[in-house]
């Protein structure tokens, strides 16, 4: 399978991205794909542009002659890299997943490049998250952030790739290590779009922002999600103390809401602030708070003289307004003891509105928040729950994130955040869930960020960010963001005792790794030389043999890989079968992944014999290819065509 994404990778161009999603929404201006005689593919789908146009005329819809766009250097890169596929492999974290609180869970924790996770993503969670978070590097200049990408591919590729001249590839190459607009864009267009994939239509992604980059973010999820998309542009108060080292005391940062269907979302009310309802004339109803009796607008219908019943003094809507109901609503209103003049009865009309009509209503949410703490209340959040240790130093309050879920989200939903940082949207989604006895599921991806370098001498020497999360034991973020799910998710069963055991507060870990060199110098042999030539190909695999923790062996890294790109989630029932001997999983009652060494003729008449007596309803049998030799394939294949049920077989490599 690697090998086979690599050389898809190799061939993709920057529009295939866009091109697949156009086929997929509207195959009706698609070519057919052209095959040979023995079934490979010649000439793939094209889109057919003059009987689009001919629709568009039909249907008299004007195109527009000109407009704008974002461009910038790497943007042609990063439409090719929303394309590619994943070249990395998902090693379970077994020592981790394996423990009674976290076997279960349905929430995921990956470390790894966030690209890589959204590629893998793709597959088993496909229009399928509820709601996204992210807090990326806002390309501060002090944040640390670089663009990552080493341009794996050669000169000669990337020119031909893109088209480009001499001069043109330099300046592509030129945002490599940098920190310049073209650079964070570049960085930040293939992980939003791929994002927008993940959403459900009725789903909705927030991302965190400062003055450095809030305009370009603006129009890259305007291009990404759809000008039309956008929800609003959230102020969040950070800071309450003035800043005396600028002219200007930096007090704020953004958040930015684009639904992935405007027209079919629609943001949550908050719940309604009772301390502004009271009830001075004790009405049998309960507290009130008294609204203007005008509205926006004028309309003839709606506007007519109300008489004060204690001065006779007679009001008119205001200049541009009208009056909230007809004269004859608003008489029966008067008599319901809906409308008030002022605290003393001498003033303009108003309307009561009481307190549980608000309730069930709610409030719907300003733009400008001041209530939802500060950077500095989520520094002392986190340092409380690591004993006064400051571990991280960026985090966001519990308190704005879950507002974001009350407005975004529902009690179910799939929450997905890939800047996880130190995991303060698990902690949200775990307090939101124990309030309300939620079900809501999260996702989380960070990078395995060092606290450390290591220097001439091979000493490892913190770095100036990460000093005291060193000194306390933690190599990387990755580690600091698991640790404070696991503390935050004790400190909230300690206080809240009575929590039923459904609450699900572990998670499942996993690791995505590139295989190492010498491993992929072996996929890149032909397929069709003897196996023997190489050696284990499954305990390649290991999380030993990988270079990271967590006792798994090849064939469960390959396995989940695999699970992934099937579109199975991480929680599908899996059997284990002995088939004369060697154990292979059997996937949702009716999928087998044959992932064996010493696979020999009387597993393959045990495998086939279960499913020719319907012992095991199959449809699929995936094959890691670098485990079978060609003759016992062969038998294989002839063995399962003889079968009354046709069984699909799939070679891997």
């Amino acid at each position: 399978m690697l090998r086979d994404n690599q050389q898809f990778n190799e061939s993709i161009k920057s529009n295939s991205a866009f091109l697949d999603e156009l086929r997929q929404k509207m195959p009706e201006f698609f070519t057919a794909s052209k095959y040979d005689e023995e079934g490979n593919l010649v000439e793939s789908s094209a889109f057919d542009n003059e009987k689009f146009q001919q629709a568009l005329k039909e249907h008299n819809i004007d195109e527009l002659s000109s407009g704008y766009r974002l461009d910038f250097i790497g943007k042609n890169y990063a439409k090719k890299q929303a394309g590619e596929r994943p070249t990395t492999v998902i090693v379970p974290d077994n020592d981790h997943n394996q423990k009674e609180e976290n076997k279960n869970s349905k929430n995921l924790f990956f470390t790894g490049d966030n690209l890589e996770v959204l590629r893998h993503l793709q597959q088993n969670y496909a229009n399928s998250v509820d709601f996204i978070y992210i807090d990326p590097p806002y390309n501060t200049g002090s944040d640390g952030f670089v663009y990552p990408d080493n341009f794996e591919y050669s000169d000669d590729q990337l020119k031909d790739m893109f088209a480009l001249n001499d001069d043109e590839l330099k300046r592509l190459k030129s945002i490599q290590g940098k920190a310049t607009h073209s650079a964070w864009l570049t960085f930040m267009y293939p992980r939003l779009y791929l994002a927008k994939k993940v959403l459900k239509e009725t789903g909705v992604i927030f991302v965190s922002i400062d003055d450095n980059e809030q305009a370009n973010l603006k129009l890259l999820m305007d291009e990404v999600f759809g000008e039309g998309s956008f929800i609003a542009d959230f102020i969040w108060q950070h800071r309450k103390s003035s800043q005396n080292d600028t002219d200007v005391s930096l007090s704020h940062n953004y958040t930015l809401a684009f639904a992935k269907n405007r027209l079919i979302y629609k943001l949550n009310s908050l719940p309604t602030d009772s301390s502004k309802f009271t009830n001075p004339d004790n009405d049998h109803r309960g507290p009130w708070v008294a609204d203007p009796f005008d509205a926006p607008n004028v309309r003839p219908n709606l506007t007519y003289a109300i008489t004060n019943p204690i001065t006779g003094e007679q009001h008119l809507p205001p200049r541009g307004r009208h009056w909230r109901t007809t004269q004859e609503k608003f008489a029966s209103a008067l008599k319901d003891n809906r409308i008030i003049f002022g605290k003393n009865g001498k003033g303009r009309p108003q309307m009561k509105r009481f307190l549980f009509e608000a309730q069930s209503k709610g409030t719907n949410p300003f733009t400008i928040w001041t209530h939802l703490g500060t950077a500095t209340n989520a520094t002392k959040e986190v340092m409380a729950l690591f004993s006064g240790v400051k571990v991280f130093s960026t985090p966001k309050p519990t308190e704005l994130i879950k507002e974001l879920l009350i407005i975004g989200a529902d009690k179910n939903s799939i929450i997905l955040d890939f800047f996880a940082g130190s995991s303060t949207t698990a902690d949200a989604v775990m307090q939101l869930n124990a309030e309300d006895d939620g079900n809501r599921q999260y996702i989380m991806c960070t990078l395995p960020e060092p606290t450390y370098t290591v220097n001439s001498d091979g000493k490892q020497v913190p770095t100036k960010g990460g000093e005291t999360a060193y000194k306390a034991g933690y190599k990387s973020i990755d580690e600091i963001s698991r640790e404070r799910i696991i503390r935050a998710a004790n400190k909230i069963k300690k206080e809240n005792p009575l929590l039923t055991e459904s609450q699900d507060f572990g998670f499942k870990h996993y690791r995505l790794v590139p295989p190492i060199q010498e491993t992929l110098e072996k996929i890149d042999y032909d397929d069709q030389l003897q196996l023997d030539l190489f050696d284990d190909m499954i305990d390649a695999f290991s999380s030993e043999k990988l270079g990271v923790s967590g006792n798994a062996d090849g064939f469960d890294t390959i396995l989940h890989t695999y699970l992934a790109k099937d579109n199975y989630r991480f929680d599908v029932p899996i059997q284990t079968i002995d088939f004369a001997g060697i154990h292979l999983p059997y996937v949702n009652n009716q999928r087998i992944y044959l992932i064996a060494n010493n696979w020999r003729a009387e597993n393959t008449k045990a495998l086939v014999n279960a499913i020719g007596k319907n012992e095991l309803v199959v449809q699929t049998i995936v094959v890691y290819g670098y485990t079978l030799e060609m003759e016992s394939l062969r038998e294989l294949e002839i063995a399962l065509n003889q079968l009354e049920n046709k069984v699909n077989l799939q070679v891997r490599y």
